[in-house]
């Protein structure tokens, strides 16, 4: 019987490291995987190696859970206060900062194991990455859009890939860059506007508490300003009828968040947040099928 409920702790503590990770909400890691991919099949014109694809996939759900741990352990003593938040292991009282911590180091070095296999720049780069990804959850205490800086956290797969596949940084890697920041800003505020009574009395800063009375204006125009750049990289690229077909799913899927938002519904806000994935899905098929 002593055994069986030993056992029985092990899996409860397993799987509140999973959920602290968010290994069990799948939308957050396709959110990063999306730009990542879009980089990787243009810098290898269509066909990235096996390899390569492996290391990326696994590395961006390893970095979104080594993210997601740290940024509990800093959110520590505001998520209690959060009503989307405060059942999060770590908020709850499942799990112990230190082992927050330790988790979120486990999923880096698991992470960093891979990038070993990739170039010189590309293991340069992720150290730059995992400071950006691990100082993000401080952001929103003093920077007043924390959702630009998560773009860029969330894109930094588009350098390395970049660095992986042609060990260098070309222009079209700092258009695709530009382009993910504008998308998770969109993205990020419909998230936001999920806790912003919150973190208004939290006296946390985010995109929807500057935005205002034109939160929904900012996020429609933050996938606007996405498909723009993404346009220009079409038109440098000479690409066909594949690639602009994939854009204008893309901003179909962006249209269709209007009426989700418009009303600032928590439940609206929250639902278009987890749509959002399908706008980069749409983004990739597109190139996939133009360079195939």
């Amino acid at each position: 019987m002593l055994r069986g409920m030993a056992w029985a702790a092990v899996l409860r503590r397993l799987d509140a490291y999973e959920r602290l990770a968010r290994l069990d909400k799948p939308v957050g890691w396709l959110l990063l995987l999306w730009p990542t991919l879009w980089a990787l099949w243009l810098a290898s014109e269509g066909w990235p190696r096996p390899e390569h694809f492996a290391i990326f996939v696994l590395g961006v759900i390893l970095m979104r859970s080594s993210g997601c741990a740290i940024n509990d352990w800093a959110d520590r003593n505001f998520d209690p206060h959060v009503e989307r938040t405060r059942t999060r292991p770590l908020a709850a009282g499942e799990i112990t900062p230190g082992e927050a911590i330790a988790v979120g180091v486990f999923f880096a070095l698991c992470a960093f194991a891979l990038v070993l296999f990739l170039s010189r720049l590309a293991i340069l780069l992720s150290f730059v990455a995992l400071a950006i990804a691990w100082s993000y959850p401080f952001a929103k205490r003093f920077f007043v859009l924390p959702q630009a800086w998560l773009g860029v956290a969330f894109g930094f797969g588009i350098p390395m890939a970049y660095a992986a596949v042609q060990g260098r940084l070309p222009a079209e890697c700092g258009l695709l860059l530009a382009a993910n920041v504008c998308y998770s800003l969109g993205y990020d505020t419909e998230y936001a506007m999920v806790d912003r009574d919150d973190d208004a009395k939290l006296g946390l800063r985010t995109s929807a508490l500057l935005f205002g009375r034109w939160d929904t204006v900012a996020v429609m125009a933050s996938y606007a300003g996405m498909l723009a750049l993404l346009a220009l990289l079409g038109l440098a690229r000479g690409f066909g009828l594949a690639y602009w077909a994939g854009l204008a799913a893309a901003a179909l899927a962006a249209a269709a968040h209007w009426p989700m938002i418009r009303t600032r519904s928590r439940e609206g806000c929250f639902r278009a947040f987890r749509h959002a994935n399908w706008i980069g899905a749409a983004v990739l098929a597109g190139i996939v099928v133009e360079l195939a």
